[in-house]
């Protein structure tokens, strides 16, 4: 992997200096699995451009001119909103752009890090900051790190509440094994094993999202507090005969809620409790 991270980011390094000339920029970063030094050949390039003022159109069309060869895939989003993406392909490299106003990404922060909002693409984006390569403005992006890496404890313990919801699979098996309902099925583990992590991720002050989550097992290995074997447990759900991959989240969602109660006992368990040990019986038919 060292080679092609290494060939990407001499990429960026390259692609992002028609932009970093534009005077409107104020720092710019690489972030994703280039600043994690996890790139294969399927990898993209993901870059975040900050502005006072963000780019027009003619000034993005110039940048792409200035790096040959590029070709424009989309623009997501609306520039009045703050922020928009570029996306192009570079020997035949998709690059992520992301444009950024300084003060919309600054309000953004503030939603999750001072009002304590639980907002899965703000996660995303925080947890790419502390992870990513400043390229330009370096000052300003380590200003930022040094604020996100500052997880407050309010937003700690929003983070496990917000994910402390379960939905008790394990209850309703006898009733789902005469119903036609595998996608169901499937749906509730992914959840239930998304929330999990989001459990966790609150109790051990890591930035999660669901959003395109890759690298399950990078991210529990910078779990301190967590179930034994959880990576390759979670896993496992998607591997087992369905009535039994549903008895094995039942026994990670009451581990998880033990660990909850040891380290964030002020947080009321009563209701994710509720549903552990808990089976539907079936009703019979009765004579009126």
């Amino acid at each position: 992997m060292a080679d092609r991270t290494q060939y990407l980011l001499e990429l960026v390094h390259r692609s992002v200096q028609p932009y970093i000339a534009n005077p409107k920029t104020k720092a710019v970063m690489v972030t994703g699995s280039v600043a994690e030094g996890q790139c294969d050949e399927y990898s993209d390039c993901d870059v975040m451009l900050y502005y006072d003022e963000l780019p027009t159109t003619a000034e993005l069309e110039q940048a792409r001119q200035q790096n040959r060869g590029a070709e424009l895939v989309e623009i997501l989003g609306d520039r009045l909103m703050g922020a928009f993406g570029e996306t192009f392909r570079l020997n035949g490299v998709e690059c992520q752009f992301a444009h950024t106003a300084i003060a919309q990404w600054e309000a953004e922060m503030s939603t999750v890090l001072t009002k304590f909002q639980v907002q899965p693409g703000i996660m995303k984006m925080l947890h790419g900051t502390l992870i990513g390569i400043p390229l330009y403005g370096e000052a300003l992006i380590q200003r930022w790190k040094d604020t996100i890496a500052n997880y407050p404890d309010p937003l700690a313990q929003a983070v496990v509440e917000h994910h402390l919801k379960f939905f008790a699979l394990w209850g309703i098996q006898e009733k789902l094994s005469r119903r036609d309902a595998t996608l169901w099925h499937y749906q509730i583990l992914v959840e239930s094993a998304q929330n999990i992590l989001g459990v966790l991720s609150g109790l051990n002050r890591l930035y999660f999202s669901t959003f395109q989550f890759k690298r399950m097992g990078t991210f529990i290995d910078q779990m301190d507090i967590a179930p034994p074997n959880l990576a390759a447990r979670l896993e496992d759900l998607f591997h087992q005969e369905l009535p039994i991959a549903a008895l094995q989240l039942e026994s990670l969602v009451r581990e998880t809620i033990a660990l909850v109660e040891t380290h964030r006992p002020q947080i009321d368990t009563s209701v994710a409790k509720r549903q552990l040990g808990w089976r539907q019986p079936p009703w019979q038919v009765q004579s009126f």
